[in-house]
C-alpha cells in the first residue's frame, strides 16, 4: 500500500504524528516477517524438511569488466622489488655448470636464496672453577648475570611467545618441546609462564602512561572476553604509536578510569575532580564534604572507600560520581595531558575529557534504518550520500585546514542533519546525530584527530 504524498504546507502536526507512527509499524512488521520466516525454517529443519531457500538475484544481466591480462605474461606482482635483497646470507654455496667449454670467461653469479631456518637444542655448561686458597677456603666462580635458571632467555622467550601470542596450549607446546630434545617438566614449563612477570606488567604500565603523555589522541574500545574461566571485558587503548590491552570484569567508566591511570593505584581530590563532580551535578552538600575536608589524596582503594564512609557518602550514585571525580583527578595529576582526544564509538563509559565520535559508527544509525517502501528507500539513499560526501571533505579538510573551509563545513553539517524529509524515522535519526555535533566536528578545531575508531575496532577484532 503506497500513502499518498502529502504537501509539506497541508501537514498539521497530527498528520506527521500519524506519518510516524506508521511508518515505525512497518518496519515493525517487516522485521515480524523476517522473525516469522526465520522460526518457520527452524521448524522445517527440526522436522528434517528444508528451509525456504535464499533465492538471491541474477547477475547476469549486469556489466562484467574484464581483466587486462598482462603483456608481459608474467604473473600479476612479479614486478615487485626483490623480497630477498635485505636477507642476511648465512653461507653461500658456488655452483658451476656441468660442463664448461674451453675458452669460456667467468661473468659472476646470478644468484638464487633459499631460505631456511634452524631449530636445535643449545645447551651451554658453565664449568665454574673452583681454586683452594693458601689459607685452606674454597673460591668458585660466579654465574654471569644473565644466567637466571637452568633455561636460557632465548628458550624463555620462544615459550612465552608460542603460549601468549601464539595461543599454543602447555601440553603441545611441552610436547614439542620434548621432541626438540629440551628437557623440561609440565611444572617447569608452568613456572616459566606464570612466575616473575613483574617486569612485563610493570613495562606494559609504562607503555600505557609514555603512550598517554606523548599522544594527542587515542582510540578506545572494549569487547566481551573471557578470563581466568569467566566472562569479561577487554579494553583496548592506543593509536598508531602503541596498543594497550587489559581484561577486567567491567566496561564502566570507573574501571575505564582506573585502567588510564596506568598502574597508579590513589584517589585525588583536586580542582580537576571537583569540577568534574560539579559537571555531573553531585549534590552541592556532597562537594563540600569532599572539597573542605583536609586530606585530598588516598594511595589505594581501600583508604578511598573509608573516607567515603567517614563522610557518610552512602549514596550509590554519590559514590559512584565521586569515585570518577577523585580517579579523574588522579590520571591529571600524574600526567595525563589535558588536551588528549578520546575517539570512540559513542560507549558512555569512554566520553569523558575531549571526546570525539566516530563517523563510522554514528553513520550506522541511518544504514540500519529499514525503509518501508522504495520512495522512503530512495530519500534514505540520497542522505546517506550527502553523509558520505561531507565524510570525504572532512578528509580533505584534514590534510589542509583552514578557517573559511571550517565555516563551510559546519554550515553543511547543519544543512544535512536538520533537514525534514518525508521519512519521519530518518529524520528523528538525524535529529539525533546532530546532537552529537561538537564530538562529530572535532576534528575541525584538532584535525591531527582520526574521523573513525577503526583502529581500536580492528585491534579488538572488531568490524570496522
Amino acid at each position: 500500500m503506497q500513502i499518498p504524498k502529502i504537501p509539506e504546507e497541508e501537514k498539521p502536526p497530527i498528520i506527521s504524528q500519524l506519518l510516524q507512527i506508521i511508518e515505525q509499524t512497518s518496519v515493525t512488521i517487516l522485521l515480524q516477517a523476517e522473525e516469522i520466516q526465520h522460526l518457520k525454517d527452524e521448524i522445517a529443519r527440526l522436522k528434517g524438511q528444508k528451509p525456504k531457500p535464499n533465492i538471491r538475484p541474477s547477475k547476469l544481466e549486469k556489466d562484467r569488466k574484464k581483466k587486462k591480462k598482462s603483456s608481459s605474461g608474467k604473473r600479476p606482482g612479479s614486478q615487485k622489488r626483490e623480497k630477498t635483497a635485505d636477507l642476511v646470507i648465512h653461507k653461500e654455496i658456488p655452483v658451476p655448470p656441468e660442463s664448461i667449454p674451453s675458452g669460456s670467461i667467468f661473468k659472476g653469479y646470478q644468484p638464487y636464496t633459499v631460505q631456511g631456518i634452524k631449530i636445535l637444542p643449545y645447551n651451554v655448561c658453565y664449568l665454574l672453577e673452583r681454586w683452594q686458597m693458601p689459607d685452606g677456603r674454597n673460591i668458585v666462580g660466579k654465574l654471569p648475570s644473565h644466567v637466571q635458571g637452568h633455561y636460557d632467555f632465548e628458550l624463555k622467550s620462544y615459550i612465552l611467545y608460542q603460549y601468549f601470542h601464539c595461543h599454543v596450549t602447555q601440553p603441545l607446546l611441552l610436547e614439542q618441546l620434548w621432541e626438540w630434545g629440551v628437557d623440561i617438566s609440565a611444572g617447569q614449563l608452568n613456572r616459566i609462564l606464570t612466575q616473575d612477570k613483574d617486569i612485563f606488567h610493570n613495562e606494559k604500565n609504562d607503555i600505557l602512561s609514555t603512550g598517554l603523555k606523548v599522544s594527542d589522541y587515542v582510540n578506545v574500545d572494549d569487547t566481551g572476553a573471557r578470563h581466568d574461566g569467566k566472562n569479561g571485558y577487554c579494553t583496548h587503548i592506543g593509536n598508531e604509536l602503541f596498543a594497550w590491552f587489559q581484561s577486567t570484569d567491567s566496561k564502566s567508566r570507573i574501571n575505564f578510569l582506573e585502567l588510564l591511570r596506568a598502574g597508579q593505584t590513589d584517589y585525588v581530590i583536586n580542582e580537576d575532580a571537583l569540577q568534574y563532580m560539579n559537571n555531573q551535578r553531585l549534590a552541592k552538600s556532597i562537594l563540600h564534604l569532599l572539597k573542605d575536608h583536609c586530606k585530598k589524596q588516598f594511595a589505594d582503594l581501600t583508604e578511598w572507600e573509608a573516607h567515603l564512609q567517614e563522610l557518610k557518602i552512602v549514596n550509590h550514585r554519590h559514590i559512584k560520581i565521586a569515585t570518577e571525580g577523585a580517579l579523574i583527578g588522579s590520571v591529571l595529576h600524574h600526567g595525563l595531558p589535558k588536551s588528549l582526544v578520546i575517539v570512540s564509538d559513542d560507549a558512555g563509559q569512554f566520553n569523558i575529557l575531549i571526546h570525539a565520535l566516530c563517523w563510522i559508527h554514528a553513520e550506522r544509525t541511518l544504514n540500519k534504518l529499514i525503509a518501508p517502501n522504495e520512495e522512503r528507500r530512495k530519500i534514505l539513499e540520497d542522505v546517506r550520500k550527502q553523509v558520505w560526501d561531507f565524510y570525504d571533505d572532512l578528509k580533505a579538510y584534514k590534510i589542509s585546514p583552514n578557517e573559511t573551509k571550517k565555516i563551510q563545513l559546519e554550515d553543511t553539517f547543519d544543512d544535512i542533519f536538520t533537514q525534514k524529509t518525508d521519512y519521519q524515522m530518518l529524520n528523528l535519526a538525524l535529529s539525533r546525530l546532530y546532537e552529537n555535533k561538537a564530538e562529530l566536528l572535532l576534528v575541525l578545531d584538532r584535525p591531527e584527530i582520526p574521523l573513525h575508531n577503526n583502529l581500536s575496532e580492528t585491534d579488538t577484532g572488531h568490524d570496522g
